[in-house]
């Protein structure tokens, strides 16, 4: 093992009772995860228990030259895989140094959200399937693909095994492991129908830790391809014509639904997703247009519509909660580079709080 490998995997825990946290926020497109660290006097599993910190919000797209201060409030706290030992990952959001939530701070709301009486009683979970594409760094063409030309068409690629098929596994693995270790209930990954696209679950989730968990999740799979030489992309259609899109499809389900007699429940939140179509759309996911055409198993982004075990609507009920009367449901509209805390909020509010 290199000096600089022996470095890196040092373990603190014999030497001191020091740790590091590494502070991890979402910048000013909303897409960009930005972190930085601080040595704490020893360990912390309470995030109310760490320091507020600040940052340059001058550098993010998030604050002025002229008092460019933003405030990082810690909200979750997650094991470090790349650091290990007591050390931490630290979720936060930001806001003014007066404590008002930055206009790009979502979690604010959407923890208002999951606090309301009504949405806590009903216990909202939620499961997010994950897609993503991984591309060659120098040229941003997926990894798999011959430079400047395409591979054979969809079909063999999908949950496939062999090097013909998948590309990429030992990333994905990493991340797997990575993110059980930090503590996120990631729940599988598979091989999606583009070669090169991969998808990973996270829940079931409660509240606002779906999106806790998704953002480090994230996070951690930045930091992965960053050590593999790899650039991850979040686009919702990174190859135009006959090739599928990337997606965040979004399983959910309150106590009521999962109750007997839940799946008339159900039945009514679909109603009033379809009624609030636009004001959703709008809010899932830049660029979502260009994948939900009606082809490659989505909807056209004009038209609401859901079915049983249908994979080309709006909204799919699975086979089994229609049997058994009671269970979730997957919104498919979320492209892959929504806002996991809009999405799982909005969800719960218009289906638990709003009254049409």
């Amino acid at each position: 093992m290199s000096l600089l490998s022996d470095l890196i995997n040092l373990n603190l825990c014999e030497t001191t009772d020091k740790i590091i946290a590494e502070y991890v926020w979402i910048g000013g497109s909303g897409m960009d995860l930005r972190s930085k660290a601080r040595t704490l006097s020893g360990p912390v599993s309470d995030p109310s228990k760490l320091p507020k910190w600040n940052y340059d919000g001058s550098s993010t797209g998030q604050a002025p030259g002229e008092d460019s201060e933003v405030i990082l409030y810690p909200q979750a706290i997650f094991k470090d895989p790349f650091r290990r030992g007591n050390n931490i990952l630290v979720m936060c959001d930001t806001y003014t140094p007066a404590g008002k939530p930055i206009p790009t701070n979502k979690r604010y709301n959407a923890a208002k959200i999951f606090s309301h009486p009504e949405v806590v009683a009903e216990e909202p979970w939620y499961g997010i399937e994950q897609e993503y594409t991984l591309l060659q760094k120098k040229v941003k063409w997926p990894i798999g693909w011959p430079i400047g030309g395409y591979p054979g068409p969809q079909g063999p690629y999908y949950c496939g095994a062999g090097a013909d098929k998948a590309f990429g596994r030992d990333i994905v693995d990493s991340h797997y492991k990575a993110c059980l270790y930090a503590g996120i209930n990631i729940s599988g990954i598979n091989g999606e129908v583009m070669p090169g696209q991969w998808e990973f679950q996270v829940g079931p989730s409660v509240g606002i830790s779906a999106g806790d968990e998704l953002w480090i999740a994230r996070y951690i799979l930045e930091r992965i391809t960053e050590i593999a030489g790899v650039v991850l992309s979040f686009d919702p259609k990174p190859i135009e014509g006959d090739w599928n899109g990337a997606g965040a499809h979004t399983n959910y389900s309150t106590k009521s639904m999962r109750n007997d007699g839940g799946f008339e429940i159900i039945k009514k939140a679909i109603e009033k997703l379809k009624l609030k179509h636009k004001e959703h759309i709008a809010a899932y996911g830049e660029g979502n247009e260009r994948r939900l055409t009606g082809r490659h198993e989505t909807a056209d982004i004009n038209t609401f519509s859901w079915g049983v075990a249908n994979r080309g609507a709006s909204v799919r009920v699975g086979r089994e909660t229609e049997q058994n009367g009671k269970g979730y449901f997957e919104d498919r509209r979320p492209a892959s580079n929504m806002d996991p805390y809009v999405v799982t909020s909005m969800v719960a509010e218009t289906t638990i709080l709003w009254k049409p």
